[in-house]
């Protein structure tokens, strides 16, 4: 998501028109609807029906990452599959790229 910073103006009722550039990257119309996330001091924009990131969820992802990482915990996968894995871990993925080999499903 690209970088914006916008200045809304509050208005005597509370109320704040948001910045054309944020309803474009946020995909929101007219009667559209946002949630508002207050983190650490910091309000986070998001649409009402974007998945919101669960605290426990993403701690034991965070775990599991870390785990697959270093190595530990994945001797139960294939061979290939961990190797696979620990090649990978933190490079980022292209659901576009075509597949090589077989695929079975």
């Amino acid at each position: 998501m690209p970088d914006i910073h916008e200045v809304a103006t509050l208005t005597s009722k509370g109320q704040i028109t948001l910045p054309k550039p944020i309803r474009q990257v946020l995909g929101v119309d007219a009667g559209g609807k946002v949630a508002f996330d207050l983190r650490g001091g910091a309000v986070i924009v998001t649409r009402a029906d974007a998945e919101h990131e669960d605290p426990a969820i993403g701690a034991f992802l965070g775990l599991l990452e870390a785990d697959i990482r270093a190595g530990r915990h994945i001797r139960s996968l294939p061979d290939e599959l961990a190797r696979t894995l620990l090649i990978n871990a933190g490079r980022a993925a292209d659901l576009d790229e075509e597949i090589e080999g077989k695929v079975a499903l």
